[in-house]
């Protein structure tokens, strides 16, 4: 563990199943397990349900009479369409229009709000556009957040907390589970019915515990982080900064990419102006320096994240993260690619170190659950 200043209550579980427990965000993070088998955790995600310790998220509270100009500041979204109970996917941009952060903005009250961002600049966003305003804002280290997501997750949990089944995707209720308070949220980032399970640190472990004890009967098991690479990788679920320029720099200039290049420009409201880097925003649509894309691959190889994609002779892009399914027998990539190559049936190759070149055809994403049925379900 290298340079954690912040400490999940289930550290103790995760090196019971062989995580060292890794950096991520500043917590130490399971990224992998010694024992279990990443495969089978996909599998169960996909088709029974898995638990993921998320706590690395941080959690921001944003309360007072301004905490609304705050938030429409520092992100995309128009929270005035925002009811309490109900929650939004957002980006945040700098000053040059340029994606710095994306986050999950709750509404839990008219003037109290919950921001959840991962590894960017989202509390310093928000802690800036706070600036000289009537809001308070709060890191809350101690909000663990379970993630239990996969098709069995609400049969499970509806044995436990009643209306769960009626909890519409990105709607969030405030109830207990097991005896203790619980904000549960229908979100995830996996493309599957879940929840994700806001519990006080102290009752993280036994709600962990009883999670899977109860739920073993029905395939419940747990997922180290990693095993949502090879979910969100399906389900087109970028993850900051694994996926952009921080990541893979440009020749001639510095890290930054735009909502247009990234595919995420439908995170801004219709019409919405104010929020920081909107004008550059604006304008830079129609000047995409790449396109994220993705790629069909042949065979069974996955090639690791940065390997090359050529056009021929000449490198055009990267490969930002790869997968095999299992269950879906294909291998698919998340690629930076040039916008003449966004598109549907580009024939390219990848040039994996470890297996070689990989002939590969440009695909839109996501590659799974397309009309996005599974997350969104209602029955």
């Amino acid at each position: 563990m290298t340079n954690s200043w912040r400490f999940t209550t289930l550290a103790d579980r995760h090196r019971a199943l062989g995580s060292n427990l890794e950096d991520w965000n500043g917590m130490g993070t399971a990224w992998s397990y010694s024992k279990g088998d990443p495969d089978a955790e996909y599998m169960a995600i996909r088709t029974k349900a898995g638990l993921m310790d998320v706590s690395g998220l941080k959690k921001v509270h944003i309360t007072g009479p301004a905490a609304s100009h705050i938030i429409e500041r520092a992100t995309t979204r128009n929270l005035e369409k925002l009811m309490p109970g109900r929650s939004v996917y957002a980006a945040m941009l700098n000053d040059g229009g340029k994606f710095i952060d994306d986050c999950v903005i709750y509404r839990t009250g008219p003037n109290a709000f919950m921001v959840v961002h991962g590894n960017g600049q989202g509390f310093e966003q928000l802690t800036m556009a706070a600036t000289g305003r009537d809001v308070s804002i709060r890191f809350d280290d101690n909000l663990h957040d379970l993630s239990l997501q996969g098709p069995l997750a609400v049969e499970f949990l509806e044995k436990h907390v009643p209306g769960i089944r009626q909890l519409n995707y990105f709607s969030h209720m405030q109830t207990s589970l097991f005896g203790k308070p619980v904000m549960i949220s229908r979100t995830g980032y996996t493309g599957e019915r879940g929840y994700e399970l806001f519990v006080r640190g102290q009752d993280a472990p036994m709600v962990w515990d009883r999670i899977l004890d109860e739920g073993k009967s029905m395939g419940i098991i747990p997922c180290r982080f990693t095993t949502l690479d090879m979910l969100r990788t399906e389900s087109y679920l970028l993850f900051f900064p694994y996926d952009n320029s921080e990541m893979y720099p440009f020749d001639n200039e510095g890290a930054g990419d735009t909502l247009w290049e990234l595919g995420l420009d439908f995170t801004v409201s219709p019409g919405k102006t104010g929020f920081r880097g909107a004008e550059e925003h604006y304008r830079l649509k129609g000047e995409e320096r790449f396109k994220i894309w993705g790629l069909k691959l042949e065979g069974k190889n996955v090639p690791g994240n940065g390997a090359p994609v050529y056009k021929g002779d000449k490198q055009i892009g990267v490969v930002t993260q790869a997968m095999h399914s299992p269950l879906n027998n294909w291998t698919v990539a998340i690629a930076r690619l040039p916008v003449d190559c966004a598109n549907d049936g580009t024939a390219l190759e990848v040039r994996c170190g470890t297996h070689g070149p990989i002939k590969a055809t440009t695909h839109s994403m996501p590659f799974y659950d397309i009309e996005k049925k599974r997350r969104t379900a209602k029955d």
